[in-house]
This record gives structure tokens, C-alpha cells and sequence, in this order.
């Protein structure tokens, strides 16, 4: 099959995109796109003899997309899902495959040897990624961080090693049609880490003071304009600490290569982002334990949202901003950033109570709301996760169903491929994280 080259960037204008979805439809609904086969997946599989039994899932009748291996617990499947983690089929649709490169490792029957693994929670194991890739990114991204933002001092240099960021963004990303395009995704994430660490974590942060510091910080994304007299002084700040050196390189390299409708996008839900981590610093200095439902909303807002949401950047490719907008498809990106920040409570629980002062989690709000022993509030974690995850494949293929449009089908396949790629670099890290001795 020849290389069909990257998949051209749509317009993101009015005019452009009015009645875009219901024209896509109805060519579909001619070809038969919406017809399509469905791609089931595999037979699940199960963790060590620890975790909860679980019911059997039917054979599938076709095989799954590659980083999209069987899960850890066995779910059953919901309909059409294996068609959207498959990427789009039928007429009309080579254009939109993903660009051919050389071909990945197979994807492993569980995780590696050396892996963490939590008894009971569901997920997609991936195949290794590509090891050449992840030295290039890896050695581009310290490059950039240390000679063109100076983003840490030389005494945390083992800790930025560590992030292994290089392996986790070509975990997330196996579409990217180049390096380049990984890069967009690695420089924001290391960014946006640098914004966390500085100003709210253990690298100086504070919840004292922070949203003056969010707010100069979030100009870099999403530039002031204002005076002759005073736009210079704002310029100049930009270069006033790591965060923002960071968050203004990464985001001009971003907009070099996003349509402007995705460079709003993502500003957008930066802003989510933030306010976030606003609600968390102020529970933080009046020592308020949120409610499991209040921390599950501060939890949508500080969240991977803006990770999975540039997918269509990292792939060459856009998904038209009408099509981006529909309430379906902002359920699937809510329920893929909730479930990605849960893994994130698990695994760093023991990470954060070693930390100083107390670090507010999933599990940790479950003790204390609950009155549950840290082991029975760890496992109603993995649970609140499950769920989550089970949502989302749903919604993921109910708006298939509805919505068959290639560029929607692609898109979903790539925010669930990221949701994997993003459990497999937590599960892998153990530089970073640890499990408790609750098994």
C-alpha cells in the first residue's frame, strides 16, 4: 500500500465547518462507512490470582489495534468499541490511517517483568515504544530544556532523567508521523510538570499566592494585549522564571504546528487545568478533606485533559472544532482525563505519603470521608477507576455509533491509545513510584 503522506489539516473556519458533521454523515451513510465492520477485541486476561475474579468475555472476531492489547480485568465489551480503538475503515478513509513506519514490537501478553501491578485494575497493556524514537525525544527534550529555558538546576537533573518523559510521550503518541511531532507533546508536558513542581508541589510551590503566579503564568499560553507602554513589561516577564520560559517555548512551538482552532482548544482546557489546581491550594490553606464527589470534581479540572485533547496535533491531523465541541465527545475527554488522573492517585500514593504535610488523594479522601482503612480505601480507588474506565470505552462507543465520521473515529482512537500509553509509563516507573503492601 503506498504511503498516502500525512493527513491534510481542515479548516477550522465558520464557513468552513457549518454543516460539516451532517455532510460527512450523509456521504457515509452513501458509501456504507457507517456500516463498517466492528473490531472487536480479544479475549481478556487476568491479573495474579490476588485480584477479584472476574465474569468471561465473549471471543472476539477480529483482532485488536496494536497498544490496545486485552485488559488486565475482564469487562465486557461494549459495542462498536473495537471499531473506534481500530482508527477508521471503508471508503474514503486511506488518507486518514496512520502514516506507516516501521513496524512496532508486538504488543507484549502482559506487562513487563519488572512492571508494577495493581491487583484489579483494568487496563490495555501496549507494545514496548519504539526505542529509537524515545533516545531521539528523550535527547531532544533535555536539549531544549536545559539550553533554550534552563528549566532546572544541575542538582535535579536525576529527577528529570527519571520522568523518562521520552518513553512516555512515544508511549502515548505511536501516530506521530515524526519526532517533531512528539516534541510538540513533550515540551508542553514537561511545561506543565514545571508549572506543578514550582508552584504548587515539592519544588518550592505554595498554595499561598498561587493564582497570582498561575494567572502571569497562563499569559504565556494565551498572550495579554494591551498598551504600547506596559506590553513590554509583560513581555519581559515571560523570561522571569522556569515555568514561564517553559510554557512560552513550548507553546510557540505548539502553535508552529496546530491550526488555530486547536491552539484555543488547548488553551481552553489549560485553563481547566489551572483552576484546578486552584480549588486543591485553597482546600490545602483552610485544611478542608473535600467530600468523594467535591475531590472527583476538582479532579476533572486538575486533570491530563490537555494531554489527550492535542492528539489530532501529535498526529498530523485535525479534528474540526464543531466536531471537537459536541457534548459526546467532551464526555469521552472528561472520562479519559478522570480516568488517567486516578492511575495517577494510585500509583504515586506512596510517593505523596512520604511527602512532607499531606498530600490530598483518591484513597485519602476515601479514608477519611468514609471511614475506610487505608488497604479498603486504596481498593475502592482501583474501583472508582474501573468505572471511570468503563465509561469511557461506553461513551467512546456511543459516539462512534452516532457520529462515524473518519476524523471522529481516528480521534477516539488516539485519546484511548494515550489513556494506555499513559497507565503503561505509570506502571513502568519505578524510578519514580512505588505500590503499598496492601496484596
Amino acid at each position: 500500500m503506498p504511503d498516502p503522506g500525512l493527513s491534510p489539516l481542515q479548516s477550522s473556519l465558520p464557513s468552513g465547518v457549518a454543516g460539516f458533521a451532517a455532510r460527512v454523515l450523509a456521504d457515509a451513510a452513501a458509501h456504507g462507512l457507517a456500516g463498517a465492520p466492528a473490531v472487536p477485541t480479544e479475549k481478556p486476561t487476568e491479573v495474579p490470582a490476588a485480584a477479584p475474579a472476574a465474569e468471561p468475555v465473549a471471543e472476539a472476531a477480529a483482532e485488536p489495534v496494536a497498544g490496545s492489547a486485552a485488559p488486565a480485568v475482564a469487562i465486557p465489551p461494549r459495542p462498536d468499541l473495537g471499531r473506534i480503538l481500530g482508527g477508521p475503515t471503508g471508503l474514503g478513509t486511506a488518507a486518514l490511517s496512520l502514516v506507516p513506519r516501521a513496524e512496532p514490537p508486538a504488543a507484549p501478553l502482559g506487562p513487563p517483568a519488572d512492571a508494577l501491578i495493581i491487583p484489579g485494575l483494568y487496563y490495555h497493556p501496549v507494545p514496548e515504544p519504539d526505542p529509537v524514537r524515545v533516545d531521539e525525544v528523550s535527547l531532544r527534550i533535555k536539549s531544549w530544556a536545559v539550553d533554550e529555558v534552563r528549566l532546572f538546576p544541575d542538582d535535579w537533573e536525576g529527577q528529570f532523567d527519571g520522568f523518562s518523559v521520552g518513553r512516555y510521550m512515544v508511549a502515548c503518541h505511536p501516530d506521530a508521523p515524526t519526532v517533531e511531532h512528539l516534541m510538540v507533546a513533550t515540551r508542553l508536558m514537561v511545561a506543565e510538570n514545571a508549572v506543578d513542581d514550582c508552584y504548587c508541589e515539592d519544588h518550592g510551590g505554595s498554595p499561598i499566592g498561587l493564582g497570582g503566579r498561575l494567572l502571569l503564568a497562563h499569559t504565556a499560553l494565551d498572550p495579554l494585549h494591551s498598551t504600547g507602554e506596559y506590553q513590554p513589561h509583560w513581555a519581559e516577564s515571560l523570561h522571569a522564571d522556569a515555568p514561564r520560559r517553559a510554557y512560552r517555548s513550548a507553546m510557540d512551538y505548539f502553535v508552529r504546528q496546530a491550526t488555530p482552532s486547536q491552539a484555543d482548544r488547548f488553551r481552553h482546557d489549560m485553563a481547566r487545568l489551572h483552576m484546578g489546581y486552584l480549588a486543591e491550594a485553597a482546600w490545602a490553606q483552610t485544611d478542608h478533606v473535600p467530600e468523594v464527589w467535591e475531590y472527583l470534581v476538582m479532579r476533572q479540572f486538575n486533570n491530563f485533559r490537555p494531554c489527550p485533547t492535542i492528539t489530532d496535533t501529535v498526529g498530523g491531523y485535525e479534528l474540526p472544532a464543531d466536531l471537537h465541541a459536541q457534548p459526546g465527545m467532551q464526555r469521552v475527554l472528561a472520562l479519559a482525563g478522570n480516568a488517567s488522573t486516578i492511575v495517577n492517585d494510585l500509583y504515586s500514593y506512596t510517593k505523596e505519603l512520604a511527602a512532607p504535610g499531606r498530600h490530598m488523594n483518591l484513597p485519602v479522601v476515601l479514608a477519611d470521608r468514609e471511614s475506610l482503612s487505608e488497604k479498603d480505601a486504596y481498593l475502592k480507588a482501583v474501583e472508582v477507576h474501573n468505572d471511570l474506565m468503563r465509561d469511557f470505552e461506553a461513551a467512546s462507543a456511543e459516539l462512534a455509533a452516532a457520529c462515524p465520521v473518519p476524523s471522529v473515529l481516528r480521534f477516539l482512537r488516539g485519546v484511548a491509545v494515550w489513556v494506555d500509553g499513559n497507565h503503561y509509563w505509570h506502571q513502568t516507573n519505578t524510578y519514580r513510584y512505588s505500590l503499598p503492601d496492601f496484596w
